[in-house]
């Protein structure tokens, strides 16, 4: 087989194919000043696997070609188990290195900085079933005695007990040293969760009349003083009804105090995850732009008034689900009603690592075939 550079010819996808297909409009993005976070961050979502198999060097050809200038990827997701090796005692302790999917990781993140990618390290923080069962003194109790577990069996660690959070910023810190530039954290609330299962759940570290939100406020701000200590941005993801919700949607998640407590939030606003009747729409998933511009726009408006707002980056649905299929075209919708409202920034999901190369803009224009380069 056949090597050139970084990518095997007989494999990779004829990504500047699909660019001409589309035909969008080619950018240029500015270079981030050295050891700075990019200006504008358009990012692909990789996770553990893809990052530590081939399609990664596939995913850095698409952002060679395209406007797609960052990467975040797992590092600690929800299954409890670190990507890399990790030298954190209590990872060490609980088996978090049984699942290494990315010996190579140092070399990778090398590979991200040479090719103008930011490298974004995703860490889940209480959805983290591995520590509950190794120290079930952080994990959320059961009524009648054990762990508590949600619909699919998981157990959950407790979301009010600050060691939790301070085992995510140890994961943090080593990520950092390994050479992410920017800390992400997923699930940075409690169990979502029908109300007869969570009525069976006893959190034994909330404090007295402590409510969710007070309880995810704390410790975010507790993570933060950690993570802007390292030098790097410190982002959440969140659901993207926390946007266009005046409560805290029963996990503890509210607009407002992710906003003061992040540099970067990320509302993950999936029109697939919107109930029917959703901004006025029978079927919110096949209205990308009307749903992104909907919820995105609530976020905007509440952010105005707050000192110091976080800036926001959503997460954009690039996956297929409940009979709607997301093609270039509805990724490219969703995009454009992210730049129509002023917002730069925003991150593809999609949990395979297949992305649609003919949403995304390229950064030159594609190469023209002369005629004596024509295909026979």
């Amino acid at each position: 087989m056949e090597w050139t550079g970084l990518y095997q010819l007989e494999r990779r996808p004829d990504y500047f194919a699909e660019i001409v297909r589309e035909d969008p409009t080619a950018i240029t993005l500015p270079a981030p000043p050295p050891g700075e976070p990019p200006a504008v961050v358009r990012g692909l979502y990789l996770n553990a696997w893809v990052f530590g198999g081939a399609r990664f060097y596939d995913l850095v050809a698409l952002a060679d070609t395209t406007e797609i200038n960052a990467f975040v990827i797992d590092v600690k997701d929800g299954t409890g188990y670190v990507t890399y090796r990790s030298s954190v005692p209590t990872a060490v302790a609980i088996g978090a290195n049984g699942l290494v999917r990315a010996r190579d990781v140092r070399e990778r993140l090398a590979l991200l900085r040479r090719h103008g990618i930011h490298p974004i390290a995703r860490i889940v923080v209480a959805k983290d079933p591995l520590l509950a069962e190794h120290r079930p003194q952080w994990a959320v109790q059961h009524v009648a005695g054990g762990l508590w577990r949600d619909r699919f069996g998981d157990p959950w660690v407790d979301a009010y007990r600050d060691s939790v959070w301070m085992y995510a910023g140890d994961i943090a810190g080593e990520a950092v040293l390994m050479g992410f530039r920017e800390l992400q954290f997923d699930y940075v609330r409690f169990p979502d969760e029908p109300a007869e299962n969570l009525a069976r759940a006893v959190f034994p570290a909330r404090g007295a009349r402590e409510t969710r939100r007070s309880g995810i406020r704390r410790n975010l701000n507790l993570l933060g003083d950690r993570v802007r200590a390292l030098g790097v941005p410190f982002t959440l993801d969140v659901f993207g009804l926390t946007t266009s919700s005046t409560n805290d949607l029963g996990i503890g998640q509210y607009w407002e105090d992710v906003l003061q407590a992040a540099d970067v939030v990320l509302p993950m606003v999936y029109p697939s995850h919107y109930g029917r009747g959703a901004y006025g729409f029978d079927w919110p998933n096949s209205h990308p732009y009307e749903v992104v511009t909907r919820a995105l726009q609530d976020g905007m408006r509440r952010a105005e008034g707050l000192s110091g707002a976080a800036r926001i980056r959503p997460f954009l649905q690039s996956f297929s689900i409940r009979r709607v299929r997301y093609t270039a075209s509805e990724v490219r919708a969703e995009i454009q009603a992210v730049e129509d409202l002023g917002l730069t920034d925003w991150v593809l999901w999609n949990a395979s690592g297949r992305y649609p190369a003919g949403a995304l803009r390229p950064t030159k224009p594609p190469p023209v075939a002369t005629p004596g380069q024509a295909r026979r």
